[in-house]
Formats: structure tokens, sequence, C-alpha cells
């Protein structure tokens, strides 16, 4: 805290701060917009089936990821069996997967004309679909079991970590007290690991929510997908505003629930560090049945649909590797880099001055600016478009006052829209690395910098900014990949004639011929991995 601190600084990161927060003001605002024709229709035909939908699919996929995740997480925390080391790390390698790929993969492999299938009736001399039944995987229940597969590690994760952070005196006192493993789970680890677990329950449910490509291509109409058909398809921003506000709705529901559901819940506990003897040994018997069931997991969430992708990519490389590839690289790393330089340099700014303003108001811009990250990549566009698209019609109104040629969309209609949605969306990201790198920092060294006569300036740039380079390079680095991956977003935000991985890649998908695209998919996973590898080495440091 520096005593008169310029109040500047404090404009500046309103002024930031409420930029970054226009598209969410501006889907309130266009939600009052008249709309006579498109929302009255969708409201009286498809628009419960599209709630509905969504619903069950957050409800669903919730289920089946905190099914799976639970027993994993609690294997690799607090028991010893073969592969445990690997699989602590291996089973958060999901992450890096695009759903609407293991989608694809798992489409082919089970459809009628699927391996699987064909195998089947060759084997029962089966003749017609008549003869014999098998699991539709394009159906709402498919989506489900897809994309828990691909979202179980955030509950894994988050599980995981609150296990491994129970207090080791306390599995030694159910130990005396006569409770083996099962009981030790269902009575103590268990319960202590609700609040992890809720928190990655819902952000499992907001990923869900949020989704597009995969529901896309299973053509389950959700919410996402109507807000994507009713802007391309119908033009109608008004009704596609009002979608979104049902979305943010949705969304905010979750978070209110979520923190609704623990707010009175208080763990104290002293954490004493694990130990390898402190795990349960299991038998081998026990041990095997483990190191299967962790194995199958990754082989379905991952080591399956990435070795059919390299087969693709092996045997399609020719087709995949041609100057529109090269291309689309290039623009996914021109976006990602500017997006990312982008959001760490505000992120600084906006903790700078919550570290240093002596005004308890001055540390809500960071709050406010991070508000992006909770709006689904459809409803932020939408979000987006509305006041660039004004600020366009208002640009060329004054050119024209002037009899003068406007310059046409200049904002909405250019990479500034991707630029700009993309910041807002994961600036929450870099303000969380930068705020974690601030925490470690004694408030002591302002103190003496300020006694030494530095300026805030000069203090920002000599003594902070060569404290804050691992918070800034990961704060770089995480948003350089959610950039690259990012889908919603880049296809209704990407000017026209623009393409880049993410969207060249679902367009293959989405035309039932991802082996043209695998080279890209393959590169989209294999960035997709170095914040895993990142993330993982964080954790191991800091155990």
């Amino acid at each position: 805290m520096i005593l008169g601190f310029a109040k500047r600084w404090s404009v500046t990161s309103y002024v930031v701060a409420a930029i970054l927060t226009l598209p969410l003001v501006a889907i309130v605002i266009q939600t009052a917009a008249p709309d006579e024709s498109i929302f009255p229709h969708l409201l009286n035909t498809v628009l419960p089936t599209y709630v509905l939908n969504t619903l069950l699919l957050m409800l669903s996929v919730c289920f089946w990821a905190t099914a799976i995740a639970i027993p994993a997480a609690w294997l690799v925390a607090r028991c010893d069996f073969p592969g445990r080391r690997v699989f602590q790390w291996a089973l958060l390698l999901p992450l890096a997967m695009p759903a609407y790929v293991v989608a694809y993969v798992y489409t082919d492999l089970l459809d009628y004309a699927g391996p699987i299938q064909r195998g089947l009736r060759h084997l029962f001399n089966w003749q017609s679909p008549q003869d014999y039944f098998f699991p539709d995987i394009r159906t709402l229940a498919g989506a489900s079991v897809i994309l828990a597969l691909v979202l179980f590690p955030y509950i894994y994760l988050l599980a995981r970590t609150a296990f491994l952070e129970q207090s080791s005196s306390l599995q030694h006192a159910a130990r005396v007290m006569g409770c083996g493993p099962w009981r030790s789970f269902w009575r103590l680890s268990l319960p202590m690991a609700r609040p992890a677990l809720a928190v990655g329950a819902a952000l499992v449910a907001m990923e869900t929510v949020a989704d597009f490509a995969t529901v896309s291509y299973f053509s389950v109409p959700t919410l996402t997908t109507a807000v994507y058909d009713t802007w391309l398809e119908y033009g109608s921003l008004s009704a596609a505003a009002k979608l979104s506000a049902i979305m943010l709705f949705v969304v905010f529901g979750i978070i209110g629930i979520e923190r609704f559901a623990r707010r009175r819940q208080k763990l104290f506990q002293k954490h004493t560090e694990l130990n390898d003897g402190d795990r349960y040994t299991l038998s081998k018997t026990q041990g095997y049945l483990a190191l299967g069931y962790c194995f199958g997991l990754l082989l379905l969430a991952f080591l399956l649909p990435f070795m059919i992708l390299m087969g693709y990519g092996w045997q399609y490389f020719e087709v995949s590797w041609n100057g529109n590839f090269l291309n689309y690289a290039v623009n996914s790393l021109y976006i990602a880099v500017l997006v990312s330089i982008i959001t760490v340099c505000i992120a600084v700014l906006l903790m700078f001055v919550r570290r240093c303003s002596p005004r308890k108001a001055d540390k809500l811009p960071s709050r406010f600016a991070s508000t992006g990250y909770a709006l689904p990549g459809t409803v932020l566009a939408i979000g987006v478009l509305v006041p660039l698209t004004y600020l366009d019609f208002v640009i060329n109104d004054i050119y024209a006052y002037f009899d003068a040629l406007g310059p046409g969309l200049i904002l909405s209609g250019s990479i500034f829209v991707l630029l700009f949605g993309f910041s807002v969306r994961f600036v929450a990201i870099a303000i969380g690395s930068v705020e974690t790198s601030y925490k470690r920092m004694s408030p002591t060294l302002d103190m003496a910098a300020m006694t030494m006569g530095l300026k805030p300036k000069i203090l920002l740039w000599r003594v902070h900014l060569p404290l804050l380079r691992k918070g800034i390079f990961a704060g770089l680095l995480l948003v350089f990949i959610e950039s690259m991956k990012e889908l919603p977003a880049a296809l209704l935000l990407r000017p026209v004639g623009f393409e880049n991985l993410a969207t060249y890649v679902y367009q293959f998908v989405s035309d039932e011929q991802l082996e043209h695209g695998a080279l890209a998919a393959i590169v989209i996973v294999l960035v997709g991995l170095i914040p895993l590898i990142y993330l993982n080495r964080s954790l191991e440091h800091r155990s």
C-alpha cells in the first residue's frame, strides 16, 4: 500500500475494467430490445427442448464425471499400487483432447459402419440392424459420456488434492479404531473432500453448458447451439442475446448453488506431510484391479483417441500438410501471442493498482475484469458483437456526416474482434497467475522502495516486474494455450475468410472428414499438453 497513490492509476484501472465488462453489459441491455418474431417463435416451439436438454446434459455429465473421477483420485492419493506415480499426472491428459475430436473418433468406431459393429455382425452372422441392439452414440446420452471422459480431470485434480491434504493423523486414528480402506473412504475421506468435489462439479457443469462443438456434432439441440443458429441462420442479435441471458442465468445459478451448498462448511485441520507409509497397501489382486481401472480410464479418455488421431495423421499426412494448414497455424499463433501479451499487460496493471492503492474501491476493477471467464464462448461472442457493431455504425455515420467514405466494419469485421473477445474471456487466467506471484511478494519491499524515493512507475518497472516474471510467464503460457484451443467464440467472431486451427479442425469434423485435418488436431492436442505438464510440475513442487 502506498499513501498518496496517484488517482490516475485508479481511473485507468476502472476504464480498463469497464471495457472488459462491456460484453456482459451489452447482453443485459440487448435483452431488453424488442423482438416480436424470432424469440417468441422459439419460446412457443423449441426453447423448452433446448433448456431441458441443457439441464439433462449438465446433470448427466456431472454424474458420470464424478462417478469415474472420485475412485481414481482416491486410489492415486491414498493407496499404493503399481503405476501410481505415472497415473497421478497421466489422468490429467484427457484435458488436452478437444471433446469434438473424441466424439468423432468414438462415432467412427461405434457407428453402424464402424469396425466394432461390423465385427459383431460378422461374428454372429447378423444381417441388419433389426437383428441386434446396439446403443446409438449420436444421442444426448452419448454426448454425456464423451463430455464426461474429457472433463472428469477437473474433479479428479481437485479431489486428489483434497485427499492428499487430509491430515495423516486422522487416517492413523481411523486405523486405530479399526476402519479399513473402504470404511475410511466412505466415513472420513469422502465427506472431508465434499467442498473440492462441489467446486469440481461446478467447473464441469459450466464447461458442459459452454460446449458447442460436441453437441452440434451429435445433433443434440441445447442453448449453445440455439445461440449459434439464431445469430447465423436467423440473423437476430436480439433473440441471440435473450438466449445468452438464459445461459448466463444457468451459469451464475450453478455458481450460486455451489457456494450456497457449502456456505456453512468450515474445515480446520493441521496439515501433516503424507508419507508413502501412510498409504494403504493393497493386496496383489486389489493392486492389479486399481491398475486396470486407472489404465482403462486413461485408455478410453486419451490413449485410444490420440492413437487413432496419430494413425489418421500418418496415413493422411500428404493431404493434411498443405498451404491451408500452415496459414491457419500462423493465424492461430498470431492471435494467441497477441492475446497473451494483451491480457498479461492488463493483469499486471490491475494487480499493481490493487496492491499499491490505499483505496478499498480499487480492489474492484480486477474482480470486474475477471467476470468474462464465466461467460460461455457463444454468449461472449454475442456480447462482443453488440457494442463493436454499434461503434462501427457510429464511426461510419461520422464519416457520412462529413460526406466521406466510411471505413466499413473496422472493429467487428476484422481480427480486432477476435483479439477483444479472447482478451475478455482469458484475462482472468492472467490475473490469477500474476495475483499468485504478488501474494508471495512481501509488502515491505514497497515500503523500502518508497523510502528510497522511487515513484510508482519506477517501482513497477524495477522491483515488481522482475519478481513477477514466473507469474507473468505462467500467464502468457496459459492464455496462449487457451487461445489456441478456443472454438465457439472463434466460430462466431472470425472475420470473413479468416480461419485458425480450431475452426479448421471443426470444419473437417462437421464434414465427417477428420482424417484430412488430423495433423492440425494433433498440433492442438500437443500444445494443450504443455500447461498440463506445467501444472503437474507446480503441484509436485508444492507437495
